[in-house]
């Protein structure tokens, strides 16, 4: 196993190099393969393509954030969990940013929707129940969390992860406690 994860970080660093030279969609495997002095077989052994290779880097550079997500029990800790997400995509910026212009089957944005959905279904279920957390409700807040954050990487000009997350959780809290007092007008306020 050991073995496995220093071939696959080779393969995924001399990823990153050659992103930093060129756009993803003329990169090829046997360039990836060459910067980091690896034959093609020893690339398919460990992706199916170039695709695969690129969400194996965002998985397992993820994968600390999703367990410091989920077990957060206390709101301020999961937003301290977004803050820490939003550092980790701010700090790899150039790489994320030409990561989310890769389109169409396979792409980043696909792959990163699904980790959106598997983590809103468990989040809604719990918040709203199962009935409640179905496949709409769960795509809306999906395409929102994507489209907020890909927008905020490929910004020329983005706030940083401090105001990106303040800005998420003031629209969260106030947003909530205004939606409450419209519908509840006839109930006395009481802080939320």
């Amino acid at each position: 196993m050991a073995d496995s994860n220093i071939t696959k970080r080779a393969l995924s660093s001399a990823l990153r190099d050659l992103m930093e030279e060129m756009p993803f969609e003329k990169i090829t495997v046997a360039e990836i393969c060459a910067k980091c002095d690896m034959n093609r077989k020893s690339f398919y052994y460990h992706f199916k393509d170039k695709y695969d290779l690129i969400n194996w880097i965002f998985d397992t550079e993820f994968i600390s954030f999703i367990q410091m997500l989920s077990a957060s029990e206390h709101s301020e800790d999961r937003f301290k969990a977004i803050y820490e997400i939003c550092s980790y995509f701010d700090k790899n910026r150039s790489f994320y940013r030409k990561a989310f212009k890769i389109k169409g089957q396979n792409s980043f944005s696909e792959h990163f929707r699904e980790w959106c959905q598997l983590l809103l279904k468990q989040r809604l279920t719990y918040l709203i129940g199962e009935d409640e957390a179905n496949d709409f409700a769960v795509d809306f807040f999906a395409d929102a969390c994507l489209g907020s954050i890909e927008r905020w990487i490929m910004d020329k000009n983005p706030m940083s992860p401090e105001e990106f997350t303040a800005r998420i959780k003031s629209l969260i809290l106030n947003g909530t406690k205004a939606l409450y007092k419209e519908l509840n007008p006839t109930e006395p306020q009481t802080s939320i």
